[in-house]
């Protein structure tokens, strides 16, 4: 069962009200209990002197029965006797000389509570009063003050329901709001009216929506150049493909036949990168030790016949053998396509290292050529998808780099572009913590 915080708050802040409610209700009720107690104590205390004192009050002279004299007072429901020594006869249960103060007796199957006042030497004044008459009235009493608060309980949990799912209201406008979101185009949320425990909250989706509002103009501009860099060599593909079916001759055919295998492998190779970029802007696969020393060597003869081809001497320069964690097929990645890039772009003769090193810190891999280098000004955009230089002569579609970029920030690497310190050339440089 999925958890409801305006259910939990409710139960919970109710649930404290009703606790809170009912330990106060019991304490209101024991002190209003005991004060009845005293009050009563205290008005035998006063009946007491105010006969000792002679002052006048409504009073009904007679006997309760054969064992009992003194004075009764007309309020029934009280029940206080007042008895006067020696001039009152002694009732069977006041036995003995009690001291001055309040006493409790049993008298006839029922229990009383007295006060007795020694008057001028010789003379006592005792006021009774029945237990169970005092229980009931002190009952009464306390049960008065206990009432109005049981009874506003459940007003108190009604209005904290209430004030619960008004205070929440927000949160359910905000859904809606983001319900309400086009899928290919999203806003951010307002944050008004919003409580402030909250506004982090939406700040952070708000801050989500933007990435995902990039990442989407991202990939329809990714989308947009893919199908423009196809268009190209497929219209090529379709034009040699029509001049292949008007060669007059086999020799003919023959010749353009070569033109048609170049623009076949150019658009295998740009299907290819677009599929490379595509996985590794999916994810980066699962990570484990990684020998780049042995990756490095692998690369090396991979990619030897191409650097034989154009007379490029590609070697390794390796300080200690090196080990990375790190999804071995996406840093492969990385490490082909700079190196495909240095080769690519080195003129005829021209040197391309692949070299491994690392700091304190981390594990560093480079590719150092003497080709002519990228300007500063350029060194951030080459790593856009589909960007070439101005002044670039080789073939290319612009994926390189990109997908280096893409590969490495997958592993949690960066990379970045410096000027060779021996001369002109360049200097693609892998980072990785480990």
């Amino acid at each position: 069962m999925k958890r409801s915080l305006q259910r939990r708050l409710s139960l919970m802040l109710g649930g404290a009200i009703l606790l809170s409610g009912l330990v106060a209700a019991a304490a209101s009720f024991i002190l209003a209990y005991g004060e009845a107690k005293e009050f009563q104590d205290d008005m035998l205390r006063q009946t007491a002197l105010l006969v000792t004192r002679n002052i006048g009050i409504s009073t009904q002279i007679g006997a309760r029965d054969k064992n009992r004299a003194g004075v009764t007072l007309g309020n029934s429901e009280s029940r206080i006797s007042v008895i006067r020594l020696p001039s009152d006869p002694r009732p069977d249960w006041l036995t003995g000389d009690l001291a001055s103060g309040f006493h409790t007796l049993a008298a006839g199957g029922e229990r009383l509570r007295l006060f007795v006042r020694k008057d001028t030497p010789g003379k006592t004044t005792v006021v009774a009063q029945p237990t169970d008459t005092r229980d009931e009235i002190a009952m009464n009493s306390a049960l008065r003050t206990l009432v109005p608060l049981l009874l506003l309980l459940p007003v108190m949990t009604w209005l904290i329901v209430r004030i619960v799912r008004s205070e929440l209201a927000p949160v359910n406008d905000l859904t809606s709001h983001l319900d309400a979101q086009p899928a290919d185009r999203p806003r951010p949320l307002s944050d008004e009216e919003v409580p402030d425990e909250i506004t982090p909250f939406v700040h952070a989706i708000n801050r989500l929506l933007k990435r995902v509002s990039d990442l989407m103009s991202q990939q329809r501009r990714f989308i947009a150049d893919a199908a423009h860099e196809l268009r190209s060599p497929l219209t090529a593909l379709s034009i040699q493909a029509q001049n292949l079916k008007q060669a007059g001759s086999l020799e003919n055919m023959r010749e353009r036949i070569l033109p048609l295998q170049a623009g076949i492998e150019r658009a295998r190779q740009l299907t290819e990168q677009l599929l490379s970029l595509a996985r590794t802007q999916a994810g980066a696969l699962e990570t484990t030790d990684v020998d780049v020393s042995t990756m490095a060597r692998e690369l090396i003869a991979e990619y030897l016949p191409m650097a034989e081809a154009k007379g490029i001497d590609l070697g390794l320069d390796e300080a200690a053998p090196l080990m990375l964690s790190a999804a071995p097929e996406t840093l492969r990645l990385v490490l082909k396509n700079a190196l495909e890039n240095g080769l690519k772009y080195v003129p005829e003769g021209g040197e391309v290292t692949l070299r491994l090193y690392s700091d304190d810190a981390s594990a560093i891999i480079e590719i150092v050529d003497n080709g002519p280098g990228i300007p500063v000004s350029e060194r951030k955009r080459v790593f856009d998808p589909f960007y070439r230089l101005p002044e670039a002569t080789s073939e290319g579609s612009g994926l390189g780099l990109a997908i280096a970029a893409e590969a490495s920030a997958s592993l949690g690497g960066c990379v970045s572009l410096l000027d060779r310190p021996e001369g002109c050339g360049l200097v693609f440089r892998y980072r990785q913590g480990r």
